[in-house]
């Protein structure tokens, strides 16, 4: 069973400093968790995790996992600027990334990241993109990586959808064709990537993705004549959104993947190499929570519970239709699988949307669920909110993003990230000119 990192009384104290909505990620339980996927890969010394920097863009979360050892796995300028920030540099940055521009790969490149491209014609993109600083294939040094499209190989989930839709990575012919080119070229330092899958909770599923990627090591080097340092088997780890979900056994994930490790890649000849990933949503999802309060109950056709977030704080309901738990924490005791601390008061429940204030029928949180009965003014915690939560707001309907704030070891508040304001909104935009304006 699941237990709240705070109780009512705890999240009306927070509330009398900070206006909901607001994204509250709980310190102790991220630290913790980013703890368990090490131990889970403790056989490979080399192991690393690079966070997905898109899952949860803000500097602390960023500074917090840097703590335990993380990476900053990159995909835009901002991103690249985020992990310098908090101390990312080199070989600790792996620069993932798509229809890249120019300016990106340089910069990429001045960080010394690790450098994983997603198609053969980037490698002449690259050169001339990085030429102006004298940056070459020779001289870097930190590795280069292609990422690889296994096609009909590997079957996606019904997220990420068939690899052979998608527009990702090499086929398994470029693959050769990139790494003799780079090889050519001058570098000396290169690794193998791929990402099939996301919020996948099969954990064989990507026990079976490393042993591809082994397989595809050891023939590449063979015939290319190189080494690899690393395969990084990218993210995709799920996370229990709904009640009767498990959470996935990282213990199995890591012996299954150890044993393809011994007995696909050095059983052949390939010496010892890292291991690699890129988890977001797996590190910090289960610890952030989306908490509003209710301010309209409406009942027409069907009952809805209107609150003051709306999808521009969590898209993912409107998104992709996903599920997240909707907690009443006056209630207390247990709610859909959730320990939210000593009975409060004897809770009723009904059968509702749950809903924001945006012009699109789409901004439900909730559809026709049955959840803790809510009156006007109470509070509600959107649970699993810390990935793809914050990261993805926007300002249709002139909607400002809401703060995010961090939840202490010691029970302390902090913010890190403050709310919009109106300033904020219209600081693009100038007013002046329009008097004018014919």
């Amino acid at each position: 069973m699941r237990k709240l990192p705070f109780d009512q009384g705890k999240l009306e104290s927070i509330c009398g400093r900070w206006s909901t909505p607001f994204h509250l990620y709980d310190e102790r339980g991220i630290r913790e968790n980013a703890r368990r996927l090490k131990a889970a890969f403790a056989w490979n010394p080399r192991f690393r995790e690079f966070f997905a920097v898109k899952a949860a863009p803000n500097p602390y979360l960023m500074k917090m996992l840097r703590e335990e050892g993380f990476g900053s796995d990159c995909s835009s300028l901002a991103e690249l600027v985020l992990a310098e920030k908090v101390g990312n540099t080199g070989d600790m940055v792996m620069f993932t990334s798509n229809d890249t521009p120019a300016e990106e790969f340089l910069r990429a490149a001045q960080l010394g990241a690790v450098i994983n491209f997603d198609d053969i014609t980037h490698l002449d993109f690259f050169a001339e993109a990085v030429k102006p600083a004298g940056i070459t294939f020779a001289g870097y040094q930190s590795p280069f990586c292609c990422r690889w499209n296994p096609g009909p190989l590997k079957g996606g989930n019904a997220i990420i959808g068939k690899p052979e839709e998608a527009k990702y990575g090499f086929t398994k012919d470029q693959l050769f064709e990139a790494y003799r080119r780079m090889k050519a070229a001058g570098a000396k330092r290169f690794g193998l990537h791929t990402m099939v899958a996301s919020n996948e909770l099969d954990p064989q599923y990507i026990v079976d993705t490393a042993a591809l990627l082994f397989d595809l090591v050891v023939e590449i080097s063979e015939k290319v004549g190189i080494t690899f340092e690393f395969i990084n088997i990218g993210g995709g780890v799920g996370i229990p959104y709904r009640p009767d979900q498990k959470a996935m056994d990282l213990e199995f994930v890591g012996r299954g993947i150890e044993e393809a490790y011994r007995t696909r890649l050095l059983a052949k000849g390939h010496p010892d190499l890292g291991l690699y990933m890129e988890c977001g949503r797996c590190i910090t999802g289960p610890y952030g929570y989306l908490v509003s309060r209710v301010r309209h109950v409406k009942d027409t056709y069907r009952k809805y519970i209107g609150l003051d977030a709306c999808m521009a704080n969590l898209m993912r309901p409107a998104l992709y239709g996903a599920y997240h738990q909707v907690l009443v924490p006056k209630y207390g005791g247990i709610q859909d699988n959730w320990d939210c601390g000593p009975e409060l008061i004897p809770m009723e429940r009904e059968v509702c949307d749950v809903t924001g204030s945006l012009c699109e029928n789409n901004d439900k949180f909730a559809i026709q669920r049955d959840v803790p009965k809510a009156a006007p003014g109470d509070l509600v915690v959107i649970c699993d909110a810390g990935a793809h939560g914050h990261a993805m707001g926007f300002q249709y309907n002139g909607k400002l993003r809401s703060a995010e704030l961090l939840l202490r070891e010691d029970g302390s508040v902090k913010e890190i990230r403050r709310a919009e304001t109106l300033d904020d909104y219209f600081a693009t935009l100038d007013f002046s000119g329009l008097d004018s304006f014919v």
